[in-house]
């Protein structure tokens, strides 16, 4: 196992720090150099344990987080750090093999995934990406559909008052659909849309993340299926969704 340096973060953080966890040294150490070169400073780690404390103490506006840690892992890194109600957004890198963890770590809270091998530039444009995604479009009206609020510049959502934890992607997808109620989107539309990822050919994700508001919506949850096209938040409040 090559072991990266820890150290302290590389470059003044203009863009914010973005810590990495990886134990494969000259994988972390090209991340390290392409986001650096971006303007973002880095942190990086070689194992869970170190980076779930690092993450705790640093509040990196991103983490690059192998699955194959050794020690503690990248999906239990995941898990206990959502756990704690830290919402850190989370871009996981998986390797080819690994589609049950990619699926798990999604449901678990990750914001993304990268699968091995890929382009250190495709990895700056998902750190960006999932960052626009918490900054958000600009100055946005409060949303209301039936007993949700959701605020964009707090990146809030309530149900009948009561706060709901949601990662960045999840509030994107659910105040995508909510600004246009009834509207039904495929799912190559939101990737597009939500994700800024025109083309991509992974559609299982957003399954994975109207699964997860779903569930954390419950009855509330204004999100329809549309079998064969895509995904809709219901016109009317309290709308059945026959395919649920």
């Amino acid at each position: 196992m090559n072991v990266p340096p820890a150290g302290p973060p590389t470059a003044a953080p203009s863009l914010g720090l973005v810590l990495i966890v990886e134990d494969e040294r000259h994988i972390a150490d090209v991340q390290r150099l392409y986001l650096v070169r971006e303007g973002f400073g880095v942190h990086v780690e070689a194992d869970g344990a170190a980076g779930l404390a690092a993450a705790r103490r640093m509040h990196p506006v991103a983490i690059v987080l192998d699955i194959g840690l050794p020690g503690l892992d990248g999906i239990t890194f995941c898990r206990t750090l959502r756990d704690a109600g830290n919402w850190t957004p989370i871009l996981l890198v998986t390797a080819r093999g690994e589609e049950a963890d990619r699926i798990l770590g999604l449901e678990l809270g990750a914001d993304d995934y990268l699968v091995k091998p890929f382009s250190p530039r495709e990895l700056v444009a998902r750190v960006k990406t999932v960052l626009r995604r918490v900054a958000g479009p600009g100055p946005q009206p409060v949303l209301r559909l039936g007993p949700l609020t959701l605020d964009p510049a707090a990146h809030t959502v309530h149900r009948d008052g009561e706060p709901v934890e949601l990662t960045a992607t999840e509030f994107g997808l659910l105040a995508h659909l909510v600004r246009h109620p009834g509207r039904v989107f495929t799912r190559e539309q939101l990737l597009a849309q939500v994700w800024g990822y025109p083309g991509y050919r992974d559609t299982r994700m957003v399954d994975v993340f109207v699964s997860q508001l779903r569930a954390k919506l419950g009855d509330a949850s204004p999100l329809r299926t549309v079998r064969g096209v895509g995904y809709s938040a219901a016109a009317a409040p309290g709308a059945t969704d026959p395919s649920r």
